[in-house]
C-alpha cells in the first residue's frame, strides 16, 4: 500500500528538457493541466501529496521518479545518466529527508535513473539503458540484495523506441506484468503472467498500480479493454505533453 507521493510541477522551461522523440513542442499550460489531473488521481488513490514547486534550473525536474529509489529500508539517491539532470538529486534530498533519516547513494562511475527500476514484490528488474549503466545497475542490485530483494538486469540498449525500462514494462501486482513485444519473453519475466502490449500502443505499457487503482494513459483502447477485462479499475489520464518529452505516468511521482 502506498500512502504518500512526492510530485513536482513542470516549470515554464519544461519544453527545453531532454527528449529522444519527435512529437512536437509540448504546450506548457496543457502540461500543467495534465499534471494537476495526475495529482488529483493520486489523491483519489488515497495518497497524501508533497507538492514541490517548479525547479526552473532543471527543465526535466518534473520527472521526479528518476532521482531516487525508495524501499522499505530507506531511500537511495540515484545518479542520473544525463549530466544536465545531476542537480535534481540534491533538490530532492530535502523533501525526502522529511520521511527518511538517511540516504544511500549511487556513486561514480555508476549512473542510474529511477525510470529503469521496476519493483515487483520481492523482485526488482533493473534496466541497463542509455541512462543507467552496468556499474549503476550493479550498485543498486547489491544494495537490494542486502534487503533480501532478488534482482534481474534487463539490457534495453538495443530495444528501439524506449528510453527507460519502465517505458516498456510495468508491474500490475499479483505476479502480473504488462510488457512490449521486445520484452514479453525476456528471461527475467519467465514464469510470470505477462499481458502483451500491441506495438501500436507501446506507450501505454507505462501504467502504474497505485493501491486498488491503475493509472493508465488515455488513448490506447486495446490495452485498456484487456486490463478492464482482467478486473483492473483504471483511471485514464491525458499524457500527451509529457509523452513529447519521453515522460510517462510513473515518471511524475515518487510513491511510498
Amino acid at each position: 500500500m502506498f500512502r504518500r507521493a512526492i510530485v513536482r510541477a513542470p516549470g515554464p522551461n519544461f519544453a527545453e528538457g531532454l527528449t529522444t522523440v519527435n512529437l512536437g513542442v509540448p504546450d506548457t499550460e496543457r502540461a500543467l493541466a495534465q499534471h494537476a489531473a495526475y495529482c488529483e488521481a493520486l489523491e483519489r488513490c488515497g495518497l497524501a501529496l508533497t507538492r514541490l514547486p517548479a525547479d526552473v534550473r532543471h527543465a526535466d525536474a518534473t520527472f521526479v521518479e528518476d532521482t531516487a529509489v525508495l524501499t522499505p529500508r530507506g531511500a537511495i539517491l540515484t545518479r542520473p545518466g544525463a549530466a544536465s539532470r545531476a542537480g535534481e538529486v540534491e533538490a530532492i534530498r530535502g523533501p525526502l529527508a522529511a520521511f527518511y533519516r538517511g540516504f544511500r547513494t549511487i556513486e561514480a562511475p555508476g549512473t542510474l535513473d529511477g525510470g529503469d527500476v521496476c519493483e515487483a514484490e520481492g523482485l526488482m528488474l533493473i534496466g541497463i539503458s542509455a541512462r543507467t549503466n552496468e556499474a549503476g545497475a550493479g550498485q543498486l542490485a547489491a544494495l537490494m540484495e542486502e534487503e533480501g530483494i532478488r534482482c534481474a538486469l534487463v539490457d534495453i540498449r538495443e530495444v528501439p523506441g524506449i528510453l527507460h525500462l519502465k517505458s516498456g514494462v510495468a508491474y500490475l501486482g499479483d505476479g502480473r506484468f504488462v510488457a512490449i513485444d521486445a520484452l514479453v519473453r525476456h528471461p527475467a519475466l519467465r514464469g510470470c503472467d505477462v499481458v502483451p502490449v500491441d506495438p501500436s500502443e507501446a506507450y501505454a505499457s507505462n501504467c502504474v498500480r497505485v493501491n486498488s487503482r491503475l493509472l493508465f494513459a488515455a488513448g490506447y483502447p486495446r490495452l485498456e479493454t484487456e486490463l478492464r477485462r482482467l478486473g483492473y479499475d483504471l483511471l485514464r489520464l491525458e499524457m500527451s505533453e509529457f509523452q513529447k518529452m519521453d515522460g510517462g505516468l510513473s515518471c511524475l511521482s515518487l510513491r511510498f
